[in-house]
């Protein structure tokens, strides 16, 4: 009978066509990898790939042979991970990628209570702020906004990732408020430069009717991480354009206060992203429904609105500190 590992190695081999991105994904060394599909192919008498410096490409006969798999192999490793479940606890080393900021503010708060409920299952997070390749690279899940969604991969909406204009108080001392988000680029801006793209993010701003009015900040100071933003506004050097979560604490202490609390842009969704299995391995079961229940419990889609009733109390700060 065929080894488990020997044909989960052939499968995201042939999934990624690389060695090195089914290693990624399996926790393994390339070399590990190429000699399990090497242990399969001899197993089997076939050669299954062609293999060449620059590309892994299917044989003719290594087609048929993953076409024959199917999904049997997903199915024998959900089955395996729900008798495991069905034992006791979810275990196993659970890889999860999500935004520094967010990650470490809204997220890992959450690990004690996690660990205490289920302590089987180690911890691997990576705190990153880019957009993984959730199956190439071996994660069971991450959090966070933009992903592409491949195959194989589900999106589960957490919260809104609204985008709002925020100053300190001392800042907006003795400076005209702008009375819509086309009067912004008449004050200081605290820009993001995207690391992927070099280009400066500029947004387009909406109220509750719908209208949309472009917003240009200057260039004031060029960032390329929201947390800094909102530390360089919060030091007074202009005004910056993030996301509500990345400004929330900052808003409740009041270091920052929000302008123009009618007009918004829409970034999107923070969204939990998972491999979409009929039957998900306990420890990411496990996760999913721990992150689910816990942003339900402290609102965080309420508190990360636009419409948060903290953003309102800063409105009344902001009127204040322009006088």
């Amino acid at each position: 009978m065929e080894n488990l590992g020997n044909l989960e190695s052939f499968v995201r081999s042939a999934e990624s066509g690389s060695f090195s991105a089914a290693a990624r994904r399996l926790g393994l060394t390339p070399a590990a990898v190429s000699r399990n599909v090497a242990a399969l192919e001899r197993n089997l008498g076939v050669r299954l790939f062609h293999r060449s410096t620059r590309k892994l490409t299917l044989t003719e006969e290594g087609e048929r042979f993953l076409r024959a798999i199917g999904d049997h192999l997903d199915g024998l490793q959900a089955a395996i991970a729900q008798a495991g479940s069905d034992r006791g606890e979810p275990g196993g080393v659970l890889k999860v990628s999500m935004s520094v900021t967010f990650g470490t503010g809204y997220v890992l708060p959450l690990l004690p209570a996690f660990r205490a409920r289920h302590p089987g299952v180690r911890i691997d997070w990576r705190f990153e702020n880019r957009a993984v390749d959730l199956i190439a690279e071996g994660f069971d899940a991450a959090i966070g906004g933009g992903f592409e969604l491949p195959a194989g991969v589900v999106a589960r909406t957490l919260a809104p990732a609204h985008v709002i204009a925020v100053a300190s108080p001392g800042y907006l001392k003795r400076r005209t408020l702008p009375a819509d988000p086309s009067t912004l680029g008449a004050l200081d801006g605290i820009v993001l430069r995207s690391a992927r793209t070099g280009r400066v993010r500029q947004w387009t701003m909406r109220d509750a009717g719908g209208t949309e009015i472009a917003t240009t900040l200057e260039e004031t100071v060029v960032l390329d991480d929201p947390a800094a933003m909102c530390s360089a506004a919060a030091l007074g050097l202009g005004v910056a354009l993030v996301t509500v979560p990345d400004a929330l604490s900052y808003l409740e202490r009041g270091a920052l206060v929000r302008l123009l609390p009618d007009w918004y842009a829409d970034a999107g969704t923070i969204s939990l992203y998972y491999a979409s299995r009929s039957m998900l391995p306990g420890k990411t079961r496990a996760f999913v429904d721990f992150v689910v229940e816990a942003f339900a419990r402290e609102r965080f889609a309420e508190r990360f609105a636009a419409t948060a009733p903290t953003a309102a109390r800063s409105k009344k700060r902001a009127k204040r500190s322009g006088r």
